[in-house]
């Protein structure tokens, strides 16, 4: 049963980090590997305002299992009758395992399991205040109903994972209690949500650390960004124990977002130096296509993914990234790994060692006194609020003479 649901896929481009560098942080033992469930389709789709053609979900699809993400969870099958084609044809046309959500609901189970996908990925509430004031029912319906959706599924021989929706507000009595029947009915997976972004990455990796000793199921984790800790905490679950993470590329998804597939794949295999099995070479250009069918735009400041996240203006940084990039860049992490380019902006913090190395790629053959004339000349720009373009540079030399080198003569 373990065997299938632990289905490996290898990365087609492996692109490493160098080694961790010595300092205060130097020791990255802490994650061996981590496996990527991506729900971009069904939890980032959850985003306002954001809906995903039949097209895009194919497209996204495609792209995350030849980059080798372990689970799609495709959509809600239920849904609408184009949500369930969509779920069924990725299922078909993927190597990935294909995930698709179910509530505790016949319905819903029978559903998911006749579009054809290898998982389900049933829930149910559990905190008291979902429970009573969403649900309308009782602790004794929800134990009841999540057994028996178990049971279903696992009679069907599809892989099932079980989320106690909202655990990290949940009585830890009853979520223990819940943990334990769904085990005892046969479940494959537990996923643990932090549905309201309230967990910080102590709490919840004592949480993660006390599941595992309530279950043989596999471990997964979900964790949402309304606080900004959703990677953190993702991280958290994977060191105290959890086999795998569920991420949305972009951290799209309900509210603030869910943890962000690059920032993931990228801390485990950087920063931990562990193995995700993911072709991290494609990360930007998957980034970018779910930011055009989205409808949310990355921001320039987003990590791993943002247009500022290998940029440099400031004089003393841009002098230290053209001598050597890890003097301000982490090193472990590069824009080559992740399928981008570095990029020296100028504008009102840009040092003559900047504006050097962009009038030599142009063609130029500047003398000191012309480098530090140019400088002036863009800083002033820069401080006006206005973008240093390329074609500003080029007038700014000119104006002040700078030459240009010399072609050779070809006979």
């Amino acid at each position: 049963m373990r065997t299938q649901c632990l289905h490996q896929t290898t990365a087609l481009t492996p692109v490493r980090a160098v080694e961790f560098f010595q300092g205060t942080l130097d020791s990255t033992k802490e994650i061996e590997s981590a496996r990527v469930f991506d729900t971009t389709l069904r939890d980032g789709e959850q985003s306002p305002g954001t809906s995903f053609s039949y097209d895009d979900k194919r497209q996204i699809a495609a792209i995350l299992d030849e980059m080798g993400t372990h689970v799609i969870e495709a959509g809600f099958p239920v849904n609408s009758d184009a949500e369930f084609e969509a779920v069924r044809d990725i299922a078909e046309s993927t190597s990935a395992t294909t995930c698709g959500l179910a509530r505790v609901v016949d319905e819903d189970i029978e559903a998911a399991l006749d579009s054809g996908v290898e998982m389900v990925h049933t829930f149910v509430s559990t905190s008291d205040v979902q429970i009573e004031d969403s649900m309308h029912a009782t602790r004794e319906d929800v134990l009841q109903r999540a057994v028996e959706s178990v049971e279903r599924i696992v009679e069907a021989g599809a892989t099932c994972m079980f989320s106690p929706m909202d655990a990290t507000r949940t009585d830890e009595a009853f979520l223990i209690e819940v943990i334990d029947a769904v085990t005892e009915a046969g479940t494959d997976w537990i996923n643990i949500p932090d549905t309201t972004g309230v967990a910080t990455p102590r709490r919840y990796y004592d949480l993660i650390d006390k599941v595992t000793d309530h279950t043989d199921a596999y471990i997964d984790v979900h964790t949402h960004d309304d606080f900004g800790l959703a990677t953190a905490n993702a991280l958290a679950g994977i060191e105290a124990g959890a086999d795998q993470a569920q991420v949305s590329v972009n951290s799209i998804g309900e509210r603030a977002g869910n943890a962000a597939y690059e920032e993931f794949v990228m801390a485990v295999e950087s920063l931990y130096q562990g193995d995700t099995g993911i072709d991290t070479t494609r990360i930007s250009e998957l980034s970018a296509i779910v930011e055009g069918k989205s409808g949310m735009d990355v921001p320039g400041n987003k990590p791993v993914v943002g247009e500022n996240a290998f940029s440099h203006e400031s004089g003393i940084h841009a002098a230290g990234v053209i001598e050597n990039s890890d003097t301000f860049e982490p090193g472990v992490m590069t824009p080559e790994m992740i399928g981008a380019e570095r990029r020296l902006v100028l504008g009102k913090h840009t040092g003559t060692h900047s504006v050097r190395e962009r009038l030599v790629e142009r063609g130029f053959d500047p003398t000191d006194e012309q480098v530090r004339a140019v400088t002036r000349r863009v800083k002033d720009f820069g401080a006006e609020k206005r973008d240093v373009t390329v074609a500003d540079l080029e007038r700014f030399a000119e104006e002040e003479g700078v030459e240009r080198e010399r072609e050779e003569v070809r006979v």
